[in-house]
């Protein structure tokens, strides 16, 4: 189960925790997990260029292992890269050390302060720890592409419904949310471009992004 708004009142419990870019601008920052993939990154960026916009791509330390000159082809294409730990293990269910070295190992592959925890799961404990060392990113929109009950349309819809000024937006460059990101990517990016957002990167200060201003490509 999860939720596709993230509400104030969770975000409000977890105040350290980027949960969203608190400012006035007409922007979103599109953020990307589980990759990099051969079979889908490429196409992400590819759609990304079309529109000159920018995202942040949370990968795991073992996909960047596996396709180094991709996640290279994501820092020379200017897009963010965050930390989405080594093996994508889920805090609740793994002792501190252990996760704290596999997020250690995360972090020197991406070669990021920003992480952000597989499935948004952390004990106190875990998260006290890794907030002295990683800006700890989790989201204001899920979008949903990734649950094969979803539609493509219905991705788009929680998306458009839902992202705002300031809206830290996961999408999934993974086979397995392909088949509604394909459509979906496109539409959003389309969609937040005719009313004149842009689409930015998350750094590693959270007050500080580097914008780019969608074309109508």
């Amino acid at each position: 189960m999860y939720l596709v708004k993230t509400p104030k009142l969770i975000q409000g419990l977890f105040p350290n925790y980027l949960w969203r870019v608190p400012n006035r601008k007409k922007s979103i920052f599109l953020t990307f997990d589980d990759g990099p993939h051969p079979e889908v990154t490429p196409w992400v960026l590819s759609q990304l260029a079309s529109y000159n916009a920018k995202a942040t791509f949370f990968s795991i330390g073992s996909q960047i292992d596996r396709h180094p000159q991709l996640w290279q082809q994501i820092s020379d294409s200017n897009h963010s890269q965050g930390n989405h730990s080594f093996s994508h293990l889920n805090g609740w269910s793994t002792d501190n050390i252990p996760y704290f070295h596999d997020v250690r190992m995360g972090a020197n592959r991406s070669r990021s302060v920003l992480f952000r925890p597989p499935y948004g799961r952390l004990k106190v404990k875990q998260a006290q720890f890794l907030l002295r060392h990683y800006q700890i990113v989790m989201w204001d929109v899920m979008s949903g592409d990734f649950d094969e009950a979803l539609s493509p349309e219905k991705v788009v819809e929680n998306v458009v419904d839902h992202a705002k000024e300031g809206s830290i937006v996961v999408f999934h460059d993974t086979p397995g949310a392909f088949p509604r990101l394909e459509k979906a990517l496109p539409a959003v990016l389309a969609h937040f471009c005719k009313l004149g957002f842009s689409f930015d990167v998350l750094s590693s200060s959270p007050v500080h992004t580097t914008r780019s201003r969608l074309s109508m490509a």
